[in-house]
């Protein structure tokens, strides 16, 4: 989210519990009801959806200044997805009740979850948009030109990808295969859409992306 956005909640802080989880902590399941919400301050969550035979679709993998668990928290259904932290990280834990009961003298804080759900409608019409495609290779073109977005650190020789990602979690984002993940990084890096240092990508080209 914007600094603008962000600076809501790194000021609503008081009105939750700063908490740390070490990689690998699960911060909610799948299937759970809870209250809870979560403002990321350092770190990465990995949000994922598993199917009853067990397979793994990647919904999002969340750097700082990340939002995540709102909506099943204002709707009252249970979580859709499960967070896991995939280092360890630092968040912020807020209740929903507690930020309603304060909406009245602060409205700043519905008017900046409105804008974190708007947010996140673009971003997940953008996914589905590319997950109908049948080129993979487009798929995951737009995954990393949109973590660029959301995630880069602009810098005079490109822009880096501040996640660390593997291949497989690539793959686990944009239904596709490891071996197709490679193949695809390597025609990208040939376009010179992207550079790979020390396991980062680095994105040089955004228009080659999705070519």
């Amino acid at each position: 989210m914007d600094d603008a956005t962000a600076g809501v909640w790194i000021r609503a802080a008081h009105l939750g519990r700063k908490i740390k989880v070490e990689k690998g902590s699960m911060i909610y399941r799948q299937g759970e009801l809870g209250f809870t919400f979560y403002f990321l301050l350092s770190g990465r969550i990995q949000v994922s959806i598993f199917q009853s035979d067990g397979a793994e679709f990647m919904l999002e993998m969340m750097g700082p200044w990340a939002m995540f668990g709102e909506s099943p928290a204002m709707d009252g259904f249970p979580r859709i997805a499960t967070a896991i932290a995939a280092e360890d990280s630092e968040l912020i834990e807020f209740d929903i009740r507690v930020i309603t009961g304060v909406i009245p003298s602060c409205p700043e804080l519905a008017i900046s979850l409105m804008r974190i759900v708007a947010l996140k409608q673009r971003i997940l019409a953008s996914r589905i948009q590319y997950l109908a495609l049948p080129k993979p290779e487009m798929r995951i073109g737009e995954l990393l030109g949109r973590l660029a977005d959301l995630y880069g650190e602009k810098r005079e020789n490109g822009t880096l990808i501040s996640i660390p990602l593997t291949h497989e979690q690539i793959a686990a984002m944009t239904g596709a295969t490891r071996v197709t993940v490679t193949r695809a990084l390597k025609r990208l890096t040939t376009l010179g859409a992207i550079e790979l240092r020390q396991r980062r990508i680095w994105v040089l080209d955004s228009s080659k992306l999705l070519g």
